[in-house]
């Protein structure tokens, strides 16, 4: 079993000054998810090499076990500096594929055609596709076959207007993750703000916020199984 995770490259907060990138619990937690169920996990991003993390995920107040494990994992921190370029891989040759959230998503993932292709390629495919946090924005211009969007009359959530509101956010972001999905005709529902919280629509599986990046590989595991 072969899972793809794929990283942000983008570090600029829009025109704040501040840095972004991906959200470091929702690499770790879900990383461990698969490792310890045997999975094998490869990591890309559009740019390769070593992706940019957010700051702000590193501060001691978000550091969980996960994350704190995968400081320590030299392995983990390897793949993380070397992560493929995502333009030299081929969707076919996984079983799932794994977005992490993170502000960064939003400015790259979103509008990269590679990006969007391997969504497209995906569900033509029918692999397991999940995405947490706001990775579910790289889902904006993705189109199923007859052209109509990936997440139309399918059950997703994705980081809440709310929760952007409350990190103070909302004029930043290039759009809001609900608003967009909505738009998108998503059937999109949420929990309480920073509760954890997933949908499953056949094999797209997407997860509210960073509490729910585990609940995401879980479920994710169990349609691979």
């Amino acid at each position: 079993m072969k899972v793809l995770m794929v990283l942000t490259s983008h570090d600029k907060l829009g025109d704040t000054g501040h840095k972004t990138g991906f959200w470091l619990e929702e690499l770790a937690a879900p990383y461990y998810v698969f490792k310890d169920s045997n999975v094998d996990v490869v990591l890309a991003s559009p740019l390769g090499g070593q992706p940019p993390l957010d700051p702000k995920s590193d501060e001691v107040d978000f550091q969980t076990e996960s994350t704190k494990r995968f400081k320590l994992d030299t392995d983990a921190q390897q793949q993380l500096a070397t992560t493929l370029l995502l333009s030299s891989v081929n969707v076919a040759d996984y079983d799932a594929v794994f977005y992490p959230g993170g502000h960064g998503p939003l400015w790259d993932l979103v509008e990269d055609s590679t990006s969007i292709a391997l969504i497209e390629n995906a569900v033509k495919q029918d692999k397991v596709l999940g995405l947490v946090c706001h990775a579910p924005g790289a889902l904006k211009h993705a189109k199923n076959a007859d052209g109509t969007s990936v997440v139309k009359g399918r059950k997703v959530t994705g980081f809440t207007n709310g929760e952007e509101d409350a990190v103070q956010l909302t004029d930043i972001v290039p759009f809001l993750v609900e608003d967009m999905l909505i738009a998108n005709g998503a059937d999109y529902a949420k929990a309480d703000d920073w509760h954890p919280f997933a949908q499953v629509d056949g094999k797209l599986v997407t997860g509210q916020n960073p509490a729910s990046s585990e609940l995401v590989a879980h479920k994710m595991l169990a349609l691979l199984s």
